[in-house]
């Protein structure tokens, strides 16, 4: 019985797939235009590759702009910037907005020691750069701690 109750639910679906699949407008008889009037016809679709709204001067897209200030910190400081390979950062250790983030010059610390590596803990660590690192933690450009010592 309860066979049966999949197979025809299962039946349903498809009828109501097929249902939905046959409304693209295939084997429709055309709606009469009546004399005269024109057909209404769509707009031109925008090209993709090409921008909705021109640049103005000063945008990141034109080259011909003034170039736009650094970024800056939450603090209100510029921030510096990122190491490039093996790099030193000193500072003090800042919790990040989710939960277990820890911040540190705009960076998002990930390993190292965690009884060092406390909110407020002024430090040292020795590390390089991870771009490309997914993170629950929505802040600041990964940091992987290769080393970390009380600053």
């Amino acid at each position: 019985m309860r066979t049966l109750r999949l197979a025809v639910s299962a039946l349903a679906v498809c009828v109501a797939l097929s249902a939905c699949g046959g409304q693209d407008g295939a084997g429709d008889t055309p709606t009469p235009t009546p004399t005269g009037a024109q057909p209404v016809t769509s707009p031109p679709s925008p090209d993709p590759s090409s921008p909705a709204v021109p640049p103005t001067p000063g945008d990141p897209v034109d080259p011909t702009g003034p170039a736009l200030p650094p970024p800056t910190r939450p603090g209100g400081g510029p921030t510096k910037p990122p190491p490039a390979g093996g790099a030193t950062l000193t500072g003090t250790v800042t919790a990040g907005v989710e939960p277990n983030c820890l911040l540190l010059d705009n960076y998002l610390l990930i390993g190292g020691p965690r009884d060092l590596l406390k909110p407020g803990a002024k430090v040292t660590v020795t590390g390089r750069v991870q771009r490309d690192l997914l993170t629950t933690c929505q802040q600041g450009t990964p940091f992987l701690v290769e080393t970390a010592r009380r600053g």
